[in-house]
């Protein structure tokens, strides 16, 4: 067993009790000492003890301090001191005498189990304090702790790939890399002539941002455009992914009904695509941060590294070209039909009608014809009638 002992002053003094008492305390540790003689024992207590035992201890607690008899975290540390206790202990290779079992501790202390590193201790009426050897209890805290650390452990191992062919990239753009088989027959053999995936980002932005923001992280990024299954979000350059999935729960119909386009919102990083170098991204309270991500994003993310530049600015470019060469030409439609028309009014509509109506009106022959008419029957009938008289006589 070993010759440093860590003790957990907070948990001994409030054994059997409900708030700490440091005359418990100052008996268990001079029980404990009296077993193991010559021992380094370190007692350790939470910052608030001084304020939870009885006032008329705390002039003695202040005394026991100063000597450095009994050590606490520093002004501002986080918890009840346990984390503080257990690196204590992690340094000085000590066992633990306490009966508290650590359980948001055991994916980082993994030696809690063990044997000789943990002791606890009870104090028994008429008897005094007894110590015994246990092992740390397993429950939901320290099961939800472990699934937690194994998925971290993951997301670390892909972060990790995600940097080395970022890095390999970035140091040899133009060069295609080989790839590796997973698993079957030849693994380990080096495959060439694979085609690269369409990446999304540059290499040294996303090596970049890879370093810097850790899955589970928060990030404040620009909504950038909208897809089918989600939007593009910009953080700082690097182009990510956001699909319905993260935005809700149930997921909306639309990206745009949960966000805008332009807005600024802060997102938390869920998974990272190494080899085509995305990141997906997901709302606070609705990310599911993975170690791959989910298939629309690569689908999505594909599709946007074909079309990184927006169509719009094609459209208006195209349309700009168009306006500045072919409308500025000047086409006849609006001088020759001005033109045309005034002169067949000016000339040929007036003098030819003119002409026309005064030749054909004004001709005399039609009033020769008529004098011609009105005579010639005139004639004829005194002719005829002369004529009728004489053959009567």
């Amino acid at each position: 067993m070993a010759d440093n002992f860590v003790v957990d002053g907070s948990n001994l003094a409030t054994e059997s009790r409900t708030e700490p008492s440091l005359i418990q305390l100052q008996e268990a540790v001079a029980a404990f000492r009296s077993e193991h003689p010559g021992a380094v024992v370190t007692v350790v207590v939470d910052a608030s003890f001084e304020h939870r035992i009885d006032p008329k201890e705390r002039r003695a607690f202040a005394k026991v301090e100063s000597k450095g008899e009994v050590v606490s975290p520093p002004a501002g540390a986080v918890g009840r001191g346990d984390g503080f206790l257990l690196q204590i202990a992690n340094r000085t290779q000590g066992t633990i005498v306490s009966n508290d079992s650590f359980q948001e501790f055991h994916a980082e202390y993994e030696w809690l189990f063990e044997p000789g590193r943990l002791i606890g201790g009870k104090p028994v009426p008429g008897v005094g304090w007894i110590f015994s050897l246990r092992r740390p209890v397993r429950g939901t805290v320290s099961r939800k702790t472990l699934a937690k650390a194994n998925q971290d452990d993951k997301a670390e191992k892909q972060i990790r790939v995600a940097i080395a062919e970022a890095t390999a990239d970035a140091l040899e753009p133009d060069t295609p890399r080989k790839r590796r088989r997973r698993g079957g027959r030849g693994r380990g053999k080096e495959v060439s002539n694979v085609s690269e995936p369409e990446a999304v980002n540059e290499p040294a932005p996303f090596l970049q941002f890879v370093i810097a923001h850790r899955l589970g992280t928060k990030v404040t990024g620009t909504v950038d455009a909208f897809a089918s299954h989600g939007a593009f979000i910009d953080v700082d350059g690097v182009r990510c992914y956001v699909p319905l999935s993260a935005l809700g729960n149930p997921p909306p119909s639309r990206a745009r009904d949960v966000i805008s386009r332009g807005e600024t919102r802060s997102f938390v990083v869920q998974a990272v695509d190494a080899p085509r170098r995305g990141i997906e991204l997901g709302l606070p309270g609705f990310s599911h941060v993975a170690g791959s991500p989910s298939e629309e994003t690569v689908a999505a993310d594909v599709r946007g590294a074909r079309t990184k530049k927006p169509p719009t600015k094609t459209v208006k470019t195209t349309l700009k070209k168009v306006a500045k060469k072919t409308p500025v030409k000047k086409t006849p439609v609006k001088k020759t039909p001005v033109k045309t028309v005034k002169k067949v009014a000016k000339k040929e509509p007036t003098k030819t009608v003119k002409k026309v109506a005064k030749k054909t009106l004004v001709k005399k022959t039609p009033v020769k014809a008529t004098k011609a008419a009105s005579k010639a029957p005139a004639k004829t009938l005194k002719s005829a009638a002369k004529k009728s008289v004489q053959r009567k006589r």
